[in-house]
């Protein structure tokens, strides 16, 4: 057995010399080609101001959020003040209970803003397939009163998230 694995490597002794991994001429000779300048892409034509219904159903949404982050605004002192209230307090206690329907008053305010916010993700969904097909140019303006949609609920997401890091759970 000893004898047949000497004699098997034996033979790969003399393979010292490997292929070379540079071109060959014969490759050399199909990398002449020149890079073909892409076609001219037209512009695409402006898109189509919204439509007046729309901007009035974007205010509206806007206003609705905004009404909803100024109530949360209003709340949050409260809030604040029961959380503080029960930092350290055990789980079911009556501070920490206080605590936890202020938070809970305070969620059910953001889910006002959630809600108008929910109608601006239909509307972009709409507005997108709509400017795919070449039927509206409301995409942008659907855009801008979600990104400050998104803004106030982001900013009530963040006090709820460090509220809630101060209470027991």
């Amino acid at each position: 057995m000893l004898t047949l694995a000497v004699l098997t490597l034996s033979g790969c002794a003399g393979m010292d010399k490997y292929p070379s991994l540079a071109r060959r001429p014969a490759e050399r000779a199909y990398g002449q080609a020149q890079p073909v300048a892409p076609d001219a892409v037209p512009s695409a034509a402006p898109l189509p101001p919204p439509d007046a219904d729309l901007v009035t159903k974007l205010a509206g949404l806007q206003a609705a959020a905004q009404s909803a982050h100024q109530r949360f605004g209003a709340h949050l002192p409260a809030a604040t003040r029961a959380v503080s209230a029960a930092a350290g307090a055990a789980v079911g206690s009556e501070n920490w209970s206080v605590a936890q329907v202020a938070l809970a008053d305070l969620e059910s305010t953001r889910s006002d803003a959630m809600v108008a916010l929910a109608d601006l993700d239909s509307l972009l969904i709409t507005s997108a397939a709509a400017e795919a097909d070449g039927k509206g140019g409301d995409r942008p303006a659907v855009e801008t009163a979600r990104s400050a949609v998104t803004a106030l609920v982001s900013r009530e997401d963040e006090a709820l998230a460090a509220l809630r890091g101060r209470v027991k759970s």
